[in-house]
């Protein structure tokens, strides 16, 4: 295999975990990693969630096909209850069948079994044979798709699937990555998409503790073949032969993904999940010296306009450690006051709420006597409640280009923490600005080395946040497509804060 990437004898394997509906974002993934990157892959496995897009995968398709069937999936059309069985309470045999995924899903993403059993890529997919106690791999040529509905029929959530006599349900339990599969059929290298939460944090209740109990599985399951192929990798170099014969490198690409493994309603969330998916992987080839060609655009534009309102004040002190630069910090610091006035201009509601920052265009007045009165804002954006590391902890960033009194260039470089970890509530979090004034017009990428000129915080009080609430406009000619609009831009604010605050309900919001 060659393809810029690697050498001729490296046999790669693309390991395509479970993690439910999360895999969204595993299709993201695939759209730089097969695309952009180009690469190519000697074998691919999938697991659980991973078959769907293992499926496509063998079909075909490329890495943007099958992240566009993930960004136009409506979740409703997969949700089926299984009315007939809830008379039978604790004994019923799921609370959901496949069926609106055979009948609308797998139909809307143009699955053809007679091309995916056909294809010259080599694949396998994993089921747990219930009848035999069993792993059972198959390989593209045998699937079809009574086999793909029997890898992912969760127990209690769907019925487990018969086929050909033998009863069948999801492998999670058994492996949400075969990595011995990859290793066994020759591969050195393994690329894994992991979406599974490794956040470790636990919730009681039902639907909490039924995932908890499969990332318990399938995490530990994961750490235990990475320290089996470490002891190998480390055998070799000290001149035994190791477990496996050969170095075998684990390339791991691993996201935390606010969607909720099965409970999802909303079109929205897949799209953000996807593109979400899209920026990881352009970030994580970026780390590991893999070139891209040019990046594909976001690809949702729909030129709905949305702009509001925002004034907040408070004060800042000069000098670069003053209260307001801590956010644990509340207290109002002493010093000069400063208000700011914004227009928020979001130019397309369906690319702000799907790509993964939110971005919007600011303008506006920053008043403060000291830096020369009422300063016009010359440009600026705000990132609303942008994903960092982990979606339990979000940001606001504030970026503000202007001038004081000299013509001097300032940037206002102002963040809120959205984090339940805070001790502050949704309230205090969203509406407490910690600002730093810089000396000049100061990217994010440059503002670690910038001359602080001073620090504060800035406040939005209630009767200033009643009239945002007043202040939205949407550019449609409609009054049905203004409400829809403003619909969805508050069930993306509103779902965001339910990602946050009410993890203890339902592990992120399903709208």
């Amino acid at each position: 295999m060659t393809d810029g990437q690697g050498t001729d004898d490296t046999r790669r394997a693309l390991v395509l975990a479970g993690g439910g509906l999360k895999v969204a974002l595993q299709a993201g993934v695939l759209q730089v990693w097969l695309d952009e990157a180009g690469l190519r892959f000697d074998h691919a496995d999938g697991a659980s969630g991973g078959t769907f897009n293992l499926a496509m995968y063998c079909q075909g398709m490329t890495g943007r096909q099958i992240a566009d069937n993930w960004r136009d999936m409506r979740p409703l059309k997969g949700v089926t209850p299984n009315w007939p069985q809830y008379l039978k309470g604790p004994y019923a045999a799921s609370l959901f069948t496949l069926d609106g995924y055979r009948r609308h899903v797998f139909r809307d993403w143009g699955l053809d079994w007679e091309k995916i059993r056909a294809t010259d890529r080599l694949a396998t997919f994993n089921l747990y044979d219930f009848s035999r106690d069993e792993l059972e791999v198959l390989t593209a040529d045998r699937m079809d798709e009574e086999r793909l509905a029997a890898a992912v029929s969760l127990p209690m959530w769907f019925p487990a699937a018969v086929v050909d006599g033998r009863t069948y349900i999801d492998p999670v339990y058994v492996t949400d990555a075969n990595i011995g599969e990859a290793i066994r059929r020759g591969c050195d290298e393994l690329w894994i998409i992991w979406t599974v939460s490794q956040r470790r944090r636990w919730h009681d209740g039902f639907v909490a503790d039924y995932f908890q109990i499969i990332e318990t599985a399938a995490n530990s399951r994961l750490r235990e073949w990475q320290r089996r192929i470490d002891a190998g990798n480390a055998a070799l170099r000290a001149g035994e032969q190791g477990e496996f014969g050969r170095p075998i490198t684990v390339r791991t690409l691993r996201c935390e993904v606010p969607l909720n493994y099965l409970v999802n309603f909303s079109r929205d969330r897949f799209r953000q999940a996807v593109e979400l998916g899209v920026h990881r992987a352009r970030t994580w080839c970026a780390e590991e010296g893999i070139p891209l060609s040019a990046p594909l655009p976001c690809p949702s534009a729909d030129g709905t306009r949305l702009r509001f309102s925002e004034r907040m004040a408070g004060a800042i002190a000069f000098g670069p450690a003053a209260p307001g630069d801590r956010p644990e910090s509340g207290g109002r610091p002493d010093g000069e006051d400063l208000s700011v006035r914004l227009t928020v201009r979001i130019e397309d509601l369906d690319r702000f709420i799907v790509c993964p920052e939110h971005r919007a265009a600011v303008t506006g007045q920053i008043h403060c006597e000291a830096l020369g009165g009422r300063r016009e804002v010359e440009s600026g954006s705000v990132d609303l409640l942008v994903q960092e590391d982990d979606p339990e902890h979000l940001r606001m960033r504030y970026r503000l280009f202007f001038t004081d009194r000299a013509g001097h260039p300032l940037t206002l470089s102002g963040h809120k923490t959205v984090d339940e970890d805070s001790g502050h509530g949704p309230w205090a979090d969203t509406t407490t600005l910690y600002t730093r004034i810089l000396r000049g017009h100061v990217g994010a990428e440059e503002e670690k080395g910038a001359e602080v000129v001073a620090t504060g915080v800035v406040r939005l009080r209630l009767p200033d946040f009643v009239r945002e609430l007043a202040s939205f406009r949407v550019g449609s000619d409609t009054a049905r497509g203004r409400l829809a609009a403003l619909g969805r831009f508050g069930q993306f604010f509103a779902g965001r804060l339910w990602d946050v605050y009410l993890q203890g309900v339902l592990a992120w919001s399903p709208v």
